[in-house]
């Protein structure tokens, strides 16, 4: 609902509405005020928000992926992690070269990758390393990686060459 009042040098007066509240001031002009009625809280319905059982369930899962990763060896958590980076790396190229891609892919990969770190420092922390000495390794272990290309392009590549010994033999 739209209300609005005009205020002029002459006197005018409106009937007192306790919907509409107009301040007393020296404005002369058109003022246009919008009455927006509260809704009750049984109108309020928020789409967005997750119920309390689809936040169980997403709970359940992270608690699954994180009893996985713990069962694995801190040598198969570093291969996940140089995986998942060169995964995020081709996700950021088919972005810039603006190549379909789904954008919650990139979202879900650095939440999977800092889930790995966290294991990789908790295990340093039951060990006993400190942050300056876990920093130190980590510099080591960067050095030490050998670049190979993530998954996706493996079987991208392995695709291709598939379509090409097809085109070969027919």
């Amino acid at each position: 609902m739209l209300s609005y009042s005009v205020a002029s040098p002459t006197t005018l007066t409106l009937p007192p509405n306790p919907m509409f509240s107009i301040a007393k001031t020296s404005f002369t002009g058109v003022r246009i005020q919008r009455f927006c009625p509260q809704r009750l809280p049984s109108q309020t319905t928020s789409f967005r928000r997750p119920s309390a059982s689809s936040s169980v369930v997403t709970m359940a899962k992270r608690e699954e992926e994180m009893k996985e990763i713990r069962a694995k060896t801190t040598e198969e958590i570093n291969d996940d992690v140089v995986e998942l980076k060169g995964e995020l790396l081709m996700l950021r190229l088919q972005k810039s070269v603006r190549n379909e891609f789904k954008s919650s892919e990139f979202h879900r990969m650095r939440k999977r990758i800092a889930r790995l770190l966290t294991i990789k420092r908790e295990r340093e922390i039951e060990e006993g390393i400190t942050k300056r000495l876990s920093r130190k390794l980590d510099q080591q272990w960067k050095k030490s990686i050998v670049v190979k290309p993530p998954p996706s392009l493996i079987k991208l590549r392995e695709q291709e060459a598939a379509k090409e010994a097809e085109k070969s033999a027919a």
